[in-house]
């Protein structure tokens, strides 16, 4: 009995060393987390939120205003669903056949789609698609995520991660997880030239590169950096153009989508607090591997807790709205109007809508 106990003990020992795993880990500093204080105290403002029912389906993970004021939100089975003005008569309005992320109208009405499975893709008023792009810079775009579209029409998107692909790696969330575990650097921002049809890569080396917000006066775009907690700014004009640099760092959880807002502001959705083991493990990559082969409900999943931020494009934190009791779980963007926001979520059944007379 003691030798087969030892058999087995030896041999779990040997798969936690040595069994292949997909992530090659690399070393990093994080940051201390800042916690919920100072800018970030905790609050029950969003816990103040309605829920509003998109036609059956769930996981509304980004949701755009469209130019006839109707409400757009991609949703887990493919399906993008529209709702009226009011919040109300949701339809299943059009199916990627993929797995639609990120959201934002071109100049010709067109709805501009990061599908995560099938690339960049345009979808006329009468639900016709057309794919615009799958490769930059020699690389197939391997996980679309966010959009943001310029007045002239460029496209400003992320490749979250080219190494790990949402399609080949069980979807999103999953995938996801193991770009962040790896930290390798995979992330990329990408831009899409109508006139052309072509697609550059503007900057990579991002840790999961998410979500993807255009200034208002076009000068410069924003980029979440899940990986490392923080939003960058990557200058388009200017002195500073072509270079990229920290708007707002260390943040307290993994920022997901941003988007313009009113007044200048941008919104961002945080989607889960930050992890305290990910960071203890940041320098220790051979142990990430050890965590990447221990079942999955042992490794560090997203915890639900309702949180979003308002910034300026100088990187203060205007807004700091939460929901600790995680009731409308990992938030991960937000859409405003004159009078509500619109708060998507990877995990939720319904779409969240916050009056800002409530703020």
């Amino acid at each position: 009995m003691f030798k087969l106990l030892a058999l087995i003990v030896f041999a779990l020992i040997l798969y936690l060393l040595t069994w292949p795993v997909a992530i090659e880990p690399k070393a990093w500093q994080a940051p201390t987390a800042p916690g919920y204080r100072g800018a970030y105290r905790s609050n029950q403002q969003l816990a103040k939120l309605e829920l509003l029912a998109i036609a059956g389906e769930q996981r509304p993970e980004a949701v755009t205003i469209g130019p006839d004021g109707y409400i757009y939100a991609s949703t887990h089975s493919g399906w993008i669903v529209r709702l009226n003005p009011q919040g109300q008569q949701a339809l299943r309005w059009v199916n990627t056949q993929g797995r639609p992320l990120g959201l934002a109208f071109d100049p010709q009405g067109r709805l501009i789609v990061a599908d995560a499975y099938r690339g960049l893709l345009a979808i006329t008023p009468n639900k016709t698609i057309t794919v615009l792009s799958t490769h930059a810079a020699g690389k197939a775009i391997a996980y679309a995520n966010d959009v943001a579209v310029a007045r002239d029409g460029r496209i400003f998107f992320s490749d979250a991660s080219s190494k790990f692909s949402a399609l080949a790696h069980g979807g999103t969330y999953l995938a996801s997880l193991l770009d962040l575990m790896e930290h390798g650097g995979h992330g990329r921002l990408l831009k899409y030239n109508p006139a052309e049809q072509s697609t550059i890569e503007l900057a990579g080396g991002f840790n999961f590169a998410n979500g993807v917000a255009l200034d208002p006066n076009e000068q410069f775009v924003l980029i979440n950096e899940t990986g490392h907690y923080r939003v960058l700014k990557h200058w388009l004009q200017g002195p500073k153009q072509g270079s990229t640099e920290v708007l707002i760092a260390n943040l307290p959880g993994f920022p997901d989508n941003i988007a313009a807002g009113l007044d200048g502001r941008f919104w961002l959705g945080l989607a889960s607090p930050r992890n305290a083991l990910l960071d203890k493990l940041a320098d220790q990559p051979w142990l990430r591997s050890v965590v990447q082969r221990l079942p999955a409900f042992m490794r560090p999943q997203a915890v639900a807790y309702g949180h979003v931020l308002a910034i300026s494009g100088e990187g203060e934190v205007l807004y700091n709205l939460q929901d600790p009791s995680g009731s409308y779980p990992v938030t991960t963007g937000v859409a405003e109007t004159a009078e509500h926001l619109y708060v998507s979520s990877l995990m939720a059944a319904k779409l969240g809508r916050l009056n800002k007379a409530n703020l």
